[in-house]
């Protein structure tokens, strides 16, 4: 393992654990990389003055920038605050119904990222394809064609940082656990977790995961993170 990130929900509603996993990932595991993925809301000087020194990456996302010229400011202002600690800042955004005709140049030239990860919206049984599945979100209502995809592309084509991912690609390149230290096999579409890995051990519980590390590395898996 070289390469940790943590992602929810919003991580920084538990700031001092998280701190406390990547000073341990750093301190104990000497781990490569340590990265976060949040929206930039609660991050504070004083959280990276003191853990600062254990993260690698500061993941933002940001689906849009329509009407949020505060919220604009300040994630670039926070994108600052990261570099000037010598942590990496990266851009996630999520493109659907509501986006894909949107221009973000201007505003991903303010913020400057070293990778900026532009993903399809994905849709995944028992996440977000509505209560029939058992699903707590309904987002069928915002899926794309790939057309539409790669219309968002072209009009970003001239930033460097840029790292699409469609639907296939993003499907089985990732390896997700959850609470419990289960892999979730989205194979199927949807997200199934496998036996844990506390049971089981790693190697086993991997053959539940439905990972292809070869469209990880595709996708651009590997990249300098650290």
């Amino acid at each position: 393992m070289k390469k940790l990130n943590i992602s929810g929900g919003e991580p920084f509603l538990k700031p001092d654990f998280i701190g406390e996993i990547f000073r341990f990932c750093k301190e104990e595991l000497g781990l490569e990389s340590c990265t976060v993925v949040n929206n930039g809301s609660k991050v504070t000087k004083a959280w990276l003055d003191k853990y600062g020194r254990y993260l690698d990456v500061m993941a933002l996302s940001v689906d849009s920038f329509d009407d949020e010229i505060n919220i604009r400011l300040g994630r670039a202002e926070k994108a600052e605050w990261c570099r000037a600690r010598g942590i990496k800042v990266k851009l996630n955004s999520v493109i659907t119904q509501l986006n894909w005709e949107e221009d973000m140049n201007e505003q991903i030239a303010d913020i400057q990222p070293f990778r900026w990860k532009v993903f399809q919206v994905l849709l995944l049984n028992g996440e977000n394809t509505g209560a029939e599945t058992s699903s707590l979100r309904d987002a069928r209502n915002l899926v794309i064609s790939r057309e539409q995809f790669q219309a968002f592309l072209d009009r970003h084509s001239e930033c460097v940082a840029l790292v699409p991912e469609d639907n296939d690609v993003m499907k089985d390149s990732y390896l997700n656990l959850d609470e419990n230290m289960c892999f979730l096999n989205c194979s199927d579409g949807g997200k199934t977790p496998g036996r844990s890995l506390l049971k089981v051990g790693v190697y086993e519980a991997l053959k539940d995961a439905g990972w292809d590390a070869k469209a990880f590395e595709e996708r651009g898996g590997v990249f300098d993170w650290s």
